[in-house]
């Protein structure tokens, strides 16, 4: 059957009326403007509640009450974090209660060491790779490894090894150490490795046994961590692949046991979204139970706004 050139007749076609219909976005959402001097506080007031900011304002708020509430906020923390110098951040926020446990990977672990010791962190691979030199710094290849061993032979896991290790010994740019930092603080550190990905499985002094059995020993800790989350926060920031893969492992083993992860608020940041950040931190973990939300930014930009803005939210609630 061939169709003829035929208009459609709009004659019969039914209207409503526009303040009758349901809207997503309303003038009381929009972003207001800015004045000189204005605060933090301010700041997120002024910002539009749609999209993005809407799940910043949220995170915020999960954060702020899972504090009051004396829940827990476990943060995962990828290299990236430490090499844009956002160390400091992270400090302040274990100081103020802010932080229940850290979460973390090898190369992390790496960079904040070699700041610890050096002040300095992140070599230039392009210019080091092809003479050999990629990795092999003495110090990193060598103590690192020594203090790991050793923290492993005692019963510890890798983080509560390296933590404690810089706490007590107080390298020149301690200070500067988030792991330094947790040691002082007594906030649990988890490292979870992959062999071979990183610069110090390189080195002759690197024990296998050790890393294996620091890293499941830390996995469990972490499980641990992660079944107390109930109302609480799980922020992944800047970690693709292994904290998103170790955390819902950790989520499966916690339901596996039958507890209660109700409220549970889990975050992904990172500059770029991913798979397995979107499925295995903020969709499959909360589904039925909790919320998840996706916040899409650089490091170096959007961890200081998320940490004062935190900050500001749970000093306002005080007074």
């Amino acid at each position: 059957m061939l169709f003829p050139y035929e208009e459609f007749d709009l004659a019969d076609v039914r209207t409503y009326p526009l303040a009758s219909r349901p809207s997503k976005v309303r003038v009381e959402d929009f972003a207001r403007p800015g004045a000189a001097g204005a605060s933090v506080s301010d700041l997120l007031a002024a910002l539009p509640n749609v999209l993005a900011a809407a799940d910043f304002k949220a995170v915020v708020a999960a954060m702020a009450d899972a504090r009051r509430a004396q829940r827990g906020i476990v943060w995962g923390i990828g290299a990236h974090v430490i090499k844009t110098g956002l160390g400091p951040i992270l400090i302040d926020l274990m100081e103020r209660g802010l932080v229940s446990a850290l979460a973390t990977h090898g190369a992390a672990v790496i960079h904040d060491f070699e700041i610890a010791q050096a002040g300095a962190t992140s070599e230039d691979v392009d210019e080091a790779l092809g003479p050999g030199r990629f990795g092999m710094a003495e110090e990193t290849g060598r103590l690192l490894n020594e203090v790991i061993t050793a923290g492993v032979g005692r019963g510890d896991g890798l983080g509560r090894s390296v933590a404690e290790f810089l706490a007590r010994t107080d390298p020149p740019c301690a200070r500067h150490s988030v792991l330094a930092a947790a040691g002082r603080l007594g906030v649990p550190v988890t490292v979870h490795v992959a062999l071979g990905t990183d610069i110090t499985h390189m080195h002759p002094a690197a024990s296998g046994s050790a890393l294996g059995e620091g890293s499941l020993r830390d996995f469990r800790y972490f499980v641990s961590n992660v079944a107390k989350l109930g109302h609480g926060v799980f922020l992944n920031c800047g970690s693709a692949v292994l904290l998103p893969e170790v955390f819902l492992k950790a989520v499966a083993l916690v339901r596996n046991r039958s507890i209660d992860l109700a409220g549970l608020t889990t975050v992904n940041l990172d500059f770029a979204p991913g798979y397995r950040p979107k499925t295995n931190v903020v969709t499959r973990p909360t589904l039925g139970i909790g919320r998840g939300f996706s916040l899409i930014g650089h490091h170096e930009l959007m961890i200081p706004l998320l940490a004062f803005a935190v900050v500001d939210a749970c000093a306002t609630s005080a007074t």
